[in-house]
């Protein structure tokens, strides 16, 4: 279940509270004549089942909730209620496969930000990256992997092209490139850095790494990992089971591309750099695509879950006492 907290002009919380009770799937409504503050008006509370939860909220921003008031949203994690049995019942659909677009446009909007914390994790997983590529060290590689905020700025992109947002592609795209530019420019300067205190050297890097070799040699099992983990991403994301999220970033080899490409840069061995750039790329191309094409499919599936839904519904029973005619 989804907690619906509204602030609503005294005015219009007739309105309001009247979509509510119309909305399959809500239940547990109370209204706080007066109570709230800033802005000033009416609290509505109420609990919607998660799989009526996008449309209902959609709803409420045609109303101009949002503007003249607030909508805050908050998942429950325990409901004991008949009530609420009831309102997931009615409601089309499961929650698990219901997506909320308004909170996954604000997560990717948020995690898609070109910002000081997230350059500062992109370019430190990309430091311990290079430091496992010059080691050949996998566990150092996994590490890196785990590290990188990277896929925040891909589902931003895979949800805006699917919202048909421009504005959010851009500046997804914006964190993207500007964020791995900003890291492998940093990486780069932190293996001659290495190399001026010996710890770094050519032979390192030019050595049978059989470890870590893979990096910079793309194939097509690097596309097909890379598409499967943005599967399991966007699921991840979409249903708000964020631990799969790990499982995703250590799939795949954008940040240790990364590296690998700085670190071959900075060697100038430019035969790796370019094989480290072209996996890069195809690790990033795999999950943008598989990520637009999940959720397509999501909301292909669920917008013909609720069609089918309602068509089997039955038609609501008259009250004891009247006729049918």
């Amino acid at each position: 279940m989804l907690h619906l907290r509204l602030i609503v002009p005294a005015g219009r919380t007739d309105e309001v509270v009247d979509l509510l009770e119309r909305t399959v799937g809500t239940t547990h409504l109370v209204v706080l004549a007066g109570a709230a503050r800033d802005p000033v008006g009416d609290v509505v509370l109420c609990d919607v089942a998660r799989e009526a939860g996008d449309e209902l909220i959609g709803a409420l921003r045609e109303l101009g909730v949002d503007e003249y008031g607030a909508i805050t949203v908050e998942k429950t994690d325990l409901t004991l209620s008949a009530h609420a049995d009831r309102a997931e019942e009615e409601a089309p659909g499961e929650g698990a496969d219901a997506v909320l677009w308004e909170e996954l446009t604000e997560a990717t909007h948020e995690e898609s930000t070109f910002s000081v914390t997230y350059v500062s994790f992109l370019a430190v997983a990309t430091m311990l990256a290079a430091c496992g590529v010059m080691l050949d060290n996998a566990i150092l590689i996994v590490g890196a992997m785990a590290v990188g905020p990277e896929f925040g700025p891909l589902a931003g992109i895979s949800t805006a092209l699917v919202q048909r947002a421009p504005w959010l592609v851009w500046r997804s795209l914006y964190a993207l490139v500007g964020g791995f530019a900003v890291a492998m420019v940093l990486t780069a300067g932190f293996a001659w850095l290495m190399n001026a205190f010996g710890l770094f050297d050519a032979t390192m890097i030019e050595g049978a790494r059989p470890n870590t070799a893979f990096i910079w040699k793309p194939d097509w099992m690097s596309f097909v990992v890379a598409f499967l983990a943005g599967i399991a991403g966007t699921l991840s994301l979409t249903s708000a089971k964020s631990g799969a999220l790990i499982g995703v970033a250590i799939s795949v080899t954008t940040v240790p591309a990364a590296a690998n490409a700085a670190v071959a840069f900075s060697y100038s061995d430019y035969r790796q750099m370019t094989g480290s750039t072209q996996q890069l790329l195809a690790n990033l191309g795999g999950i943008v695509l598989a990520g637009t094409l999940t959720l397509l499919a999501q909301k292909a599936l669920w917008r013909a879950t609720r069609h089918r839904r309602a068509a089997v519904r039955p038609p609501a029973q008259a009250p004891a006492g009247t006729s049918g005619s």
